[in-house]
């Protein structure tokens, strides 16, 4: 049997030393795919359905009477194009997502079947109250799971992202200073908010939204808040300050007890950043920390990836001295069932009203309490712990080839490094981001926080294994070690084998081209 299945053809592979350019473009199995503007088709229809014998169309004059300038493609070619296109795409279920301060991290599928019940998936937010009491438990149930694990007595829902719980949070600020006299037009106006040089971008913008003067609050040089400079700035002239905990630097601040003193003293608002709370979930309780404003990233939490455009939540816990302030509206348990109320008269005078116009993002609800009553109290704080646990784990096997920022003591949920160990090399680091691509590594977070020359920000999430946290290691080391010996053209080249090559990212960023022009001359609007 072996010999017959041997004849008439080869079974040891030929030696070849280079490698022909292929006639198609493609690479193996990947396709090599064109903009669809660029597809055969136009002179054809993707349909096949017989002309209408009466024109039944309510549109008048909006009917298009111009052709609609795509292609006519059949089914199996349409889903083809984006299916090709969709693998060239990284994603957290290819391979690790490092995205550092993102918590890219596995999206469990549960929660995605959880979310397309249909007793979730089509509600609709005008339906009667009655026909939807599922749906109101379960922001019920959200809300009580938020407020055991803030140690706060009470949570908006509405906010749809992170940046839309800042700016919840500094609105009930604002109402609050507003209701005790001090407000932006009083006579004595708390009209500044404190942020640290590391702070999320979102935090200084939302200030500065809101109608607040943003004042910066110089880090130590360990990374953390610089607390005679937070006590030299911090007078009756401020509304709140916002820091991050752990920090975009991923630390903790070990002084945060004594900055929500100093903050309270002062008469000023403790607002915390809760984007990271994926490295302190079930270990910490920020009420505990004398936090009066959180927000809480559903989509980074408490699964769901963020990323792309797709929806998110953002709910924020309030302290006791807040919740006055917080939009409506409220899901009650009466007792003969869940309903929304607004507020109360005397109460309504001192909130600043609805945040959005129905009560936010019913998917991200199922998402974040499938995930955790699947983990539950003790899963969520492993989480917390594993997440830990994996970013030391990348920083004490990446220090002694990469330089950490602040080596000193353990991180939190990501690692950072930065770019002095490139010093000499004539490597940057986006040269070693680039490179990254060609082994199959989404970049890291670069050049971010800003306090950090060349930042390499790395969070892997409590969701990679350890082969595959040593995979990323291994990489990671092999391209220090050559960036280290000298082969500056692997960099400055890269990515090599990407579909798209090295970009001026600076011009792409300020002139994007937003359309194709067809080789006729003709313009259409680009993919």
């Amino acid at each position: 049997m072996s010999t017959m299945n041997t004849v008439g053809r080869p079974t040891t592979p030929n030696r070849v030393e280079s490698k022909p350019a292929t006639l198609t473009g493609g690479r193996g199995l990947l396709q090599n795919e064109h903009l669809i503007f660029e597809s055969d088709g136009w002179g054809k229809t993707g349909v096949d359905l017989p002309e209408p014998k009466t024109d039944g169309s309510d549109l008048g004059d909006l009917v298009r009477r111009d052709p609609i300038g795509l292609p006519g493609l059949s089914e199996p070619e349409t889903m083809r194009h984006y299916v090709r296109l969709s693998q060239k795409n990284h994603a957290i279920d290819l391979a690790i997502y490092p995205l550092g301060s993102c918590t890219m991290k596995h999206n469990p599928r549960l929660n995605e079947k959880m979310a397309r019940l249909p007793g979730f998936s089509d509600i609709h937010p005008l339906q009667p109250q009655s026909t939807v009491q599922g749906a109101l438990q379960l922001m019920d149930s959200l809300s009580h799971w938020l407020t055991t694990l803030t140690g706060m007595p009470a949570v908006a829902l509405s906010p749809k992202a992170g940046a839309h719980g800042e700016l919840c949070g500094l609105m009930a600020i604002r109402a609050a200073h507003r209701a005790a006299g001090n407000g932006l037009t009083s006579d004595k106006p708390r009209n500044k908010v404190l942020v640290p040089t590391s702070a999320h971008g979102t935090n200084p913008a939302t200030a500065a939204f809101v109608g607040y003067t943003v004042v910066e609050i110089a880090q130590t040089d360990d990374g953390r808040v610089d607390l005679a400079d937070l006590e030299a700035k911090l007078g009756d002239d401020v509304a709140a300050i916002m820091v991050t905990n752990p920090n975009t630097c991923g630390l903790f601040e070990r002084d945060i007890l004594e900055i929500s003193r100093l903050t309270h003293e002062a008469g000023a608002y403790f607002y915390c950043d809760g984007a990271n709370f994926n490295a302190i979930v079930g270990r910490v309780r920020p009420g505990d920390l004398g936090v009066d404003a959180m927000h809480i990233n559903l989509h980074k939490t408490f699964s769901t990836p963020h990323g792309g455009g797709g929806p998110g939540a953002g709910p924020v816990v309030l302290s006791e001295a807040l919740a006055p302030f917080a939009p409506a509206p409220w899901v009650v348990n009466t007792g003969d069932g869940f309903k929304l109320v607004e507020r109360e008269e005397d109460e309504a005078e001192q909130a600043f009203g609805r945040l959005c116009a129905f009560q936010g993002q019913m998917g991200m609800y199922v998402r974040a309490l499938s995930y955790m009553m699947s983990h539950g109290s003790d899963g969520l704080r492993q989480v917390a712990e594993d997440a830990v646990l994996n970013a030391n784990y990348i920083k004490a096997r990446l220090s002694d080839v990469m330089s950490a920022a602040f080596p000193e003591g353990p991180c939190m949920h990501e690692a950072l490094f930065d770019d002095e160990w490139l010093k000499g090399t004539d490597i940057t680091t986006l040269d070693f981001a680039k490179a990254m691509i060609d082994e199959g590594f989404h970049p890291m977070t670069m050049y971010f926080p800003l306090v950090v020359h060349g930042a390499m920000l790395i969070e892997p999430t409590e969701t990679e294994s350890k082969a595959e946290l040593d995979r990323f290691i291994h990489a990671m080391r092999a391209l220090a070690e050559a960036a280290k010996a000298g082969d500056v053209d692997r960099f400055k080249g890269a990515p090599f084998h990407a579909p798209m090559k090295r970009l001026d990212e600076t011009r792409a960023a300020r002139q994007p081209v937003l359309r194709w022009t067809a080789p006729d001359g003709s313009n259409m609007a680009a993919e």
